[in-house]
């Protein structure tokens, strides 16, 4: 994807959102630290611009809740959740650049659900490339991509990676 599809697609999305839910003063945006972070911001701006409301957005730091942490390395690093607001009784919208197994979202509800009893959570994600270990499903997806075990997404956005696009990649010995 190059970065007008990207936006292009963020702006639907933005759409779809607005025609999902029923009260948008109950709706917040968290995404999930690190490429989920620059998503939910900017579609809290598109619908800020669309419907002029602000809608409250958050950052969530699963590191400590994964699953995987003896395979990470010895200290996990732990850079903050910020979440200026009560998720208790809220509409999240949870938001990651990209799906793939599941385990992530695993993390983050567990690290969400410290943070208070929302009244719905919801799923956000840039692509959705399938291969689910979890029973975990996105109800906002940018793009679905199929993909076979030895490729992976990388998502580049601007505020993080100083370009803008997606890119299907060849996984390489040293990344497995």
């Amino acid at each position: 994807m190059s970065a007008s599809e990207i936006d292009r697609t963020l702006v639907r999305l933005a759409h779809e959102v607005l025609e999902k839910t029923k009260d948008l003063d109950q709706l917040a945006f968290i995404g999930i630290r690190r490429r989920g972070v620059p998503l939910a911001q900017r579609l809290a701006a598109k619908i800020a611009t669309l419907e002029n409301r602000q809608i409250p957005t958050g950052v969530l730091d699963i590191n400590l809740y994964r699953d995987d942490l003896s395979t990470v390395g010895p200290k996990p690093q732990h850079n903050g959740t910020q979440i200026d607001f009560n998720v208790g009784g809220k509409e999240i919208i949870l938001m990651d650049d990209v799906l793939y197994t599941g385990r992530t979202i695993r993390a983050a509800l567990d690290a969400l659900f410290e943070k208070g009893r929302p009244a719905r959570v919801q799923l956000l994600v840039l692509i959705d490339r399938g291969h689910r270990e979890l029973p975990i499903e996105a109800r906002y997806v940018g793009r679905t991509v199929q993909t076979s075990d030895n490729e992976i997404i990388e998502v580049k956005f601007q505020e993080i990676d100083d370009t803008e696009k997606v890119l299907l990649c060849e996984r390489t010995e040293d990344a497995a």
